[in-house]
C-alpha cells in the first residue's frame, strides 16, 4: 500500500513537467511520431511521447522541437502500455527463477503478479527485483496460497506454495502475518471451508488487501465471485453451471469430510475427477447465466493458454524452438523432451474442458465480465513472457477483440490494484512502462510479439539490451 501511495504522490508532482519550456533541462526520453494505442484512448497517430524521471510527461502531436537525452524515431511503429502477466509463480521451479526477469522484459512484460509462493523463498526474490537499479518488471505478490485443513501444494505431494487454514482463528492470523510481510494481495485456495472463507474475506478487507483465488470446492461459484476481486483458471465454475448444482455441492462437501485423511492434492484430484467433466456434460444455460451475472465485477483470469492448450499447443508453433533456446539449459532440455512427448499425445486428448473454457470466456465477455491475462508461468510449458502472447491470442480466439485483449494485459491488472490512474494507459502522469512494436496489434494480435524496444520504469531497453538480459 505504501508503495502505491508513493507512486501516486510522485505522479501528481511530476505531471506539471508536461509544460516544459525549451530552457528546461532535457527530459530522459522521447519517442517521436509514433502511433499510440491503449484501451482507453484507442489509436492516436503521429504522437510524441516524452518520459522524465520514470513518468510520462507529454503525449501529443509534434509541436516544438523535442528536448530529450534519448530520442527514438517511432515512425511506422506502435506504442502500447507495458504488458502484465497477471498470474506467475516466480519460485515454482528453481530452473527458471533467476532468468525470469530478463525473459519477461524481452517479451514486453513490464509487470507481473505472483499468485503464490512461500514467503521464505519469494520475499528475497521480490526484494532483489525491486532493488534500486534492478532491471526487472514491477512485482506484486500474494505470498503463500491460503488453503484449508488439507493443503494441495504442501511441499510434500506438490511443490510448496500453500499454508493451512484449518479454522477461523488461524485464517485471521495468517492474513495479519501476510499484511505485516508487505504482500500486495491475498489468494484463497480450493480446500478452505465456508467459515474460513468468510474469515479470510473479512481479514483481507480489514487490511485493505485485494482478494484473488480459486472457487473453494466447499462453495458455489455464484456465492464466491461477488466477494473477491479476481478468480483464476475458471476453476470449479463448471460445477455451478450444471443441472442441480446444489446437489453437486452436497456431494463435494461429503467427500471433503476426508475420513481417510488423504493428502490435499489427492483429495482435490478426486473431486475434480468425479465432477468436472460430468458437470460440463450436464451444462444448464439458465444456471450458468446466473453464475455469470454474479461475476459482473470479478476479474476472470482464465489462463486459456493452459486450460485450452490442446487447441493451440505452443510446441506446434514455428517459434517454439526459439522460445526454448532462450531458457536456461536446466529448464530447456527437459521441456524439449516433454513437449515432444506431449505433442504425440495431443491427437488423443479429450477436448471437453479446453473447448468449455474457451466457450465460457466467450459467454462471460459477451456479458461484460472483466477478463485479465495471466499464464501460470512456468507451469505447463509457459515460457516466461512468451506465454503471455499465447494467452492474448487465445483470448481473441474466445471472442475478445485485439484492443480488448490488450486491455486484459494492461488496464485490468492496474484496476485490480486500484492503480488505473498510474498504469495501464499511455497518458501524462502515468508510470513509464511502454512497449514499442514493429507492427499494429489491432490488425493482428500476433503482432504483440514484434517487440522493438521496451521502456521499464522510464528506462529504454533497445532490442540489443533486451537480448543481453536473456541468460
Amino acid at each position: 500500500m505504501l508503495r502505491r501511495i508513493i507512486h501516486s504522490a510522485f505522479v501528481i508532482t511530476l505531471t506539471a513537467v508536461a509544460a516544459c519550456s525549451p530552457a528546461d533541462p532535457p527530459a530522459d526520453l522521447a519517442i517521436t511520431n509514433v502511433t499510440v494505442i491503449d484501451a482507453v484512448n484507442g489509436v492516436r497517430a503521429g504522437q510524441n511521447v516524452v518520459v522524465n524521471n520514470g513518468t510520462i510527461v507529454t503525449v501529443g502531436e509534434p509541436g516544438s522541437p523535442v528536448n530529450a537525452e534519448q530520442v527514438v524515431d517511432g515512425t511506422g511503429k506502435y506504442l502500447i502500455p507495458g504488458l502484465w502477466d497477471f498470474h506467475v509463480h516466480l519460485t515454482y521451479d528453481d530452473a527458471f527463477t533467476d532468468a525470469m526477469a530478463g525473459l519477461f522484459l524481452s517479451y514486453g512484460i513490464t509487470s507481473v503478479r505472483d499468485t503464490g509462493g512461500p514467503l521464505a523463498l519469494l520475499k528475497p526474490v521480490v526484494d532483489r527485483l525491486e532493488a534500486e537499479g534492478a532491471i526487472a518488471p514491477r512485482v506484486f505478490f500474494a505470498g503463500p496460497l491460503l488453503d484449508g485443513e488439507y493443503v494441495v501444494y504442501d511441499g510434500v505431494n506438490r511443490p510448496e506454495l500453500g499454508i493451512g487454514n484449518p479454522d477461523v482463528e488461524t485464517a485471521r492470523e495468517n492474513v495479519a502475518m501476510l499484511a505485516e510481510a508487505g504482500v500486495d494481495f491475498v489468494k484463497i485456495y480450493e480446500m478452505i471451508s465456508p467459515e474460513v472463507f468468510e474469515a479470510l474475506v473479512s481479514a483481507a478487507n480489514e487490511h485493505g488487501l485485494p482478494m484473488d483465488g480459486h472457487v473453494p470446492l466447499s462453495m458455489r461459484a455464484r456465492n464466491v465471485g461477488p466477494r473477491v476481486n479476481s478468480l483464476e483458471h475458471l476453476r470449479n465454475i463448471e460445477m455451478d453451471c450444471a443441472e442441480e448444482p446444489a446437489a453437486l455441492l452436497e456431494q463435494r462437501r461429503a467427500i471433503l469430510q476426508n475420513t481417510d485423511a488423504v493428502p490435499g492434492a489427492s483429495l482435490r484430484s478426486r473431486l475434480h475427477s468425479s465432477q468436472r467433466l460430468p458437470a460440463i456434460e450436464a451444462y444448464d444455460a439458465a444456471e450458468c447465466a446466473a453464475v455469470i451475472a454474479a461475476m459482473a465485477t470479478t476479474i476472470q483470469v482464465p489462463t486459456l493458454r493452459l486450460n485450452s492448450m490442446s487447441l493451440a499447443p505452443p510446441f506446434a508453433r514455428d517459434d517454439w524452438a526459439d522460445a526454448l533456446s532462450r531458457l536456461p539449459e536446466a529448464a530447456a532440455a527437459p521441456w524439449a523432451q516433454m513437449s515432444t512427448e506431449r505433442e504425440q499425445r495431443t491427437a488423443t486428448t479429450d477436448m471437453t474442458f479446453p473447448e468449455w473454457s474457451l466457450s465460457l470466456i466467450g459467454q462471460m465477455h459477451e456479458a461484460g465480465v472483466p477478463i485479465g491475462a495471466g499464464t501460470d508461468t512456468p507451469i505447463g510449458f509457459a515460457v516466461p513472457g512468451y506465454s503471455l502472447h499465447n494467452e492474448l491470442e487465445m483470448l481473441v480466439r474466445a471472442g475478445l477483440s485485439p484492443i480488448e485483449a490488450l486491455r486484459s494485459a494492461t488496464l485490468r491488472p492496474a484496476e485490480f490494484f486500484g492503480m488505473e490512474n498510474e498504469m495501464g494507459t499511455v497518458d501524462v502522469g502515468r508510470l513509464a512502462d511502454l512497449v514499442l512494436l514493429n507492427a499494429n496489434p489491432l490488425d493482428d494480435i500476433h503482432n504483440t510479439r514484434t517487440v522493438h524496444a521496451v521502456v521499464t520504469k522510464g528506462q529504454l531497453l533497445t532490442s540489443e539490451a533486451l537480448a543481453a538480459l536473456i541468460r
